[in-house]
């Protein structure tokens, strides 16, 4: 693989220096046994980061990532090893000379974004990410849950949980904005349950449930966003010095004090990633590349445009492949 750094087409906009090309980093559902090992094996830049976050979170990370175990899929440990193996691809990639000018995360993949922009210290996040797996996973034990919405829009499936709400007293709300037609919804079981029927009424396509092990990105999680928001309190934060896009807001962030209540604030807030996606556009990003396992987000990104051009790294393979592409030879 060439070593040599290679520099990325920029250019200016309004709101400050962006790139036009955009780092992305998915969540917690794409782990599997064996994410990242050849960049372990491959990069001492992916090692180092192993390194780190085993020693700040007394886990074995290796075994955790490499091999089979019911660790991995469950909440307090998959984010610890997602956001460690994204780091670590990420760090591979910036060693090999892969720069962007922005990027964004979806839901704990945002992270792995404050990592990219240099906000966090790579100790800072893994402590920080160990504690919100918990916190997550043992805020809302039973009755809650999550489901997917397929070919139904964002104004319809609104509408649905807040009728729903309105009729059962019982919280159910929109916790992720994937792409066009993929929705999921997110709150006490019965009221998910009743409003997936709704939306079946209102012409879903179909409504999966996800193995999740709570109601996440919704108001019963209020519990774990305090607790977080105390955690991030010992913080030390620094500017971006490249914008990333919050969850919350789909907004690029700029400024390191508005960065603790943000993250607080995503445990129990909707994930705004297609408005996140098409604001990165509107602001000329023309070229996404996800960093971590699985193909989640570029699966989404062919919902939201097809005028973009989407890479996907979650091998060594997939990296050499991106360093001789036309993103980096400027063509």
């Amino acid at each position: 693989m060439r070593r040599n750094c290679w520099e990325l087409r920029r250019y200016e906009t309004g709101d400050g220096f962006m790139g036009k090309t955009a780092f992305i980093f998915p969540g917690q559902g794409a782990q599997y046994p064996g994410m990242g090992k050849d960049f372990f094996e491959n990069s001492e830049a992916a090692r180092e980061v192993f390194r780190i976050a085993s020693e700040v979170t007394g886990l074995d990370l290796e075994a955790l990532c490499f091999t089979e175990n019911e660790k991995l899929d469950k909440t307090e440990y998959t984010q610890i090893a997602m956001i460690t193996t994204e780091l670590a691809m990420w760090r591979a990639a910036r060693e090999a000379g892969l720069q962007a000018g922005l990027c964004a995360g979806l839901s704990l993949g945002e992270y792995a974004a404050l990592g990219a922009a240099e906000v966090m210290a790579l100790p800072d996040i893994f402590r920080i990410v160990r504690m919100r797996g918990i916190y997550m996973q043992n805020a809302y034990p039973s009755g809650g849950a999550m489901m997917a919405v397929l070919g139904l829009e964002g104004d319809s499936v609104e509408a649905v949980c807040l009728a729903v709400q309105e009729e059962t007293g019982r919280p159910v709300s929109v916790a992720n904005y994937n792409c066009p037609g993929q929705l999921v919804i997110t709150g006490a079981q019965d009221a998910v349950e009743r409003a997936a029927e709704a939306c079946r009424e209102k012409g879903a396509k179909r409504c999966i449930p996800l193995n999740v092990s709570g109601p996440f990105h919704s108001a019963l999680l209020a519990d774990a966003a305090e607790k977080l928001g105390k955690e991030l309190e010992g913080v030390s934060l620094k500017e971006p010095q490249i914008p990333y896009l919050t969850n919350v807001t789909a907004e690029p962030v700029t400024k390191a004090d508005a960065v603790k209540a943000l993250l607080a604030k995503q445990i129990c807030s909707p994930v705004r990633w297609q408005q996140s996606i098409e604001r990165m556009i509107a602001d000329g990003a023309d070229c996404f590349i996800e960093i971590g396992p699985g193909k989640t987000l570029a699966g989404f990104m062919k919902r939201i445009s097809k005028e973009v051009k989407v890479y996907n790294i979650q091998t060594m393979e997939d990296l050499e492949t991106v360093m001789e592409s036309d993103i980096i030879k400027g063509a």
